[in-house]
């Protein structure tokens, strides 16, 4: 599936000898210049303008607003291949959401059937056990000492050897469980906390009032909204990786790099 979303600042129409490379929904009634590269090219890579082709109010089609806050064009689309054309659902402007620009976010609503093997679907069930606790000596002998415990129970079994390889995985795992643990994966934007839902709040307000009303003063009172927390937490974790530097501790600092890349 090939698919493209760009800022052509293109201008389609509704011209019927550009159909069906087009819809009839487009905010335009004719095309400009880049509008008709932009036809062009789509039909020689036998692509589909979907953002032209749903029924939306004008003030959903949207995409870019001048700074004047009084011309609006529909100059943002989104491109696919004809043979997946209908697998795009919806495509519109959502004028609420901050982007921090003069354009609007752009959404393209994508559904499609796709077969997922089962080797797929069980490697992301695999659990993951926390492994440098093994660096620690008092973890890695309660470790020693537990896994030692269990295999000496196993001595005296005769089963068959499938059923002997299945006590040992299951020895191993409750050994590691109880006494190293699982990892805990990363989670995302460790720094977006209620302080930065509230900050979200206050600048979308100012972008609301902006919308209503595009005086100047309310341009300034949107760019004066800032969020400052993730700068701190950024600089936490410079601060962080400077003491592992200077106390000689190589694995968490290399390994704070790699996140940071």
């Amino acid at each position: 599936m090939k698919m493209l979303l760009e800022d052509f600042n293109a201008k389609v129409g509704r011209e019927n000898i550009f159909k069906p490379t087009i819809g009839q929904d487009s905010l335009h009634q004719d095309s400009n210049d880049n509008g008709v590269r932009l036809v062009n090219f789509t039909t020689s890579k036998n692509l589909v303008v979907k953002s032209t082709t749903f029924p939306h109010q004008n003030i959903h089609k949207y995409t870019w607003t001048s700074p004047d806050g009084k011309t609006r064009n529909q100059i943002d689309h989104v491109l696919i291949d004809r043979r997946w054309h209908l697998s795009v659902l919806d495509v519109g402007g959502f004028r609420g959401a901050d982007c921090d620009t003069d354009h609007y976010l752009v959404i393209a609503k994508v559904g499609e059937r796709l077969a997922a093997g089962k080797q797929a679907t069980q490697r992301f069930d695999r659990q993951r056990f926390n492994s440098r606790k093994l660096n620690e000596p008092e973890v890695r002998e309660k470790y020693q000492i537990e896994i030692t415990n269990r295999f000496a129970a196993l001595e005296n079994l005769n089963d068959n050897v499938n059923r002997t390889w299945e006590n040992i995985k299951e020895n191993i795992q409750t050994s590691a469980k109880e006494c190293v643990g699982l990892h805990e994966f990363k989670q995302n934007k460790p720094w977006f906390g209620e302080e930065c839902l509230g900050f979200l709040e206050q600048k979308k307000r100012a972008k609301m009032q902006w919308i209503q009303d595009p005086r100047q003063s309310n341009v300034d009172n949107l760019n004066n909204v800032r969020r400052n927390k993730k700068k701190a937490y950024l600089r936490a974790k410079i601060e962080e990786l400077e003491t592992n530097n200077n106390i000689q501790n190589i694995w968490d600092l290399y390994r704070g790099i790699s996140d940071f890349k």
